[in-house]
């Protein structure tokens, strides 16, 4: 017996129901108490530093490249002294083309509708969290534990800002939803919408192909009729990554135009050659802080394999790798490296099974820790000077 049921127990009453937003109250009421609480220490941190808590949430350091896209459209660029050159290219269409819209339709600035469609998202996708943990264990428990534990993520006050993850783990999470429970063509629709969302579309992509091979070759096994909704959705997922992938390169007048544009931003894969180097000069420079970079990559290691022992559904663990591999074998800065992971909540399945072994006030107990410590290293971030 896995520790987690698997999709084929539907008998179970919380996968038979469907994931209403009245169900998913408790998870989100917790979602927004976590995420409350970061937000209270910010803003009493800001006020000691005589700084607008508001402005570090919807200006700030890639915020500010999707407002700019959003009111002027591509084509901004900038050179820095060292010779690179930074294009807003490199930020895919869907969000600015959001902040551009509601803007358009309410009296918010561009940054400002940033900022309500990141808080917006983050509630869609603590609710599309919930609501697979919930298909896959038949459990309502695990799913809040699940969604508290996201929430408290160390980076997870990017979601609470005007940036694009909340947006994309919101259509990832229900793309899953839709996968897990034969909705090929909402996953295909969904896999559009979040390879215009992030680089890491790739990754939405990637689980709808998994998914749809093996409803290909159960049927072919089983002498059954060629399925044509899963070949569909294989077909329609790629088609936002790759076509805002070609409109750079019919831009740029190069088909390694994209690539191009995030090399200029140092952004690179390179087979984890930079990760190598990176850990190596932490150690050579500060062997305990070498050793902690060294730890935190074998315990997402550990979580991945986790994952596949407690029978996580194939779709969600073809996500969950392809995240961490694509957010790890890059070139580029490596502060951003746990925040490009955060999407992939199946990693923090393991800890919240073992969360529902311990008694209730215990849970409590440790989701209010982690919503503090996750609350006091965004504020001691996000009134910083390096991005996250």
């Amino acid at each position: 017996m896995t520790l987690l049921t698997g999709i084929r127990d539907i008998r179970a009453p919380a996968a038979r129901t469907s994931p209403t937003l009245r169900a998913a109250a408790p998870a989100l009421l917790l979602y927004a108490a976590v995420r409350m609480t970061g937000l209270l220490i910010l803003a009493c941190w800001a006020a000691v530093e005589d700084k607008s808590p508001h402005t570090l949430l919807n200006d700030r350091w890639d915020s500010v490249w999707y407002a700019r896209v959003a009111a002027d459209g591509y084509g901004y660029e900038i050179r820095l002294p060292d010779g690179d050159l930074h294009s807003d290219l490199a930020f895919f269409p869907l969000f600015p083309a959001l902040e551009r819209a509601v803007s358009a339709v309410t009296p918010l600035s561009v940054n400002d509708a940033g900022l309500l469609i990141g808080w917006a998202a983050s509630l869609a996708a603590a609710w599309g969290i919930w609501a697979v943990a919930r298909l896959i264990s038949g459990r309502d428990a695990l799913g809040v534990v699940l969604v508290g534990l996201w929430g408290a993520y160390p980076t997870a006050f990017v979601q609470s800002m005007a940036y694009t993850e909340a947006l994309f783990t919101a259509l990832a999470a229900w793309a899953l939803y839709a996968l897990l429970t034969g909705r090929w063509l909402t996953a295909g629709a969904l896999a559009v919408a979040a390879g215009l969302t992030r680089p890491s579309g790739a990754a939405v992509v990637a689980a709808v192909w998994v998914a749809a091979a093996v409803a290909l070759l159960g049927a072919r096994r089983q002498g059954r009729a060629f399925p044509v909704r899963p070949l569909l959705g294989a077909l329609l997922a790629p088609l936002g990554w790759c076509g805002y992938v070609l409109y750079v390169a019919v831009r740029e007048d190069s088909p390694y135009g994209y690539f191009d544009v995030q090399a200029g931003w140092g952004n690179g894969f390179d087979g984890g050659r930079a990760l190598l180097g990176f850990v190596a000069d932490n150690l050579a420079s500060n062997v305990v802080g070498g050793l902690g970079l060294i730890a935190a990559l074998v315990l997402v290691g550990w979580l991945v394999v986790l994952g596949v022992r407690q029978g996580q559904p194939l779709p969600l663990v073809a996500f969950t790798v392809v995240m961490v591999v694509t957010s790890l074998v890059g070139s580029g800065y490596f502060g951003s490296r746990p925040r490009l992971m955060m999407p992939a909540f199946g990693l923090l399945l393991p800890p919240a099974v073992a969360l529902l072994r311990l008694r209730r006030g215990y849970v409590a107990l440790v989701l209010a820790g982690a919503a503090l410590a996750s609350g006091a290293y965004g504020a001691f971030t996000l009134l910083g000077s390096g991005p996250p």
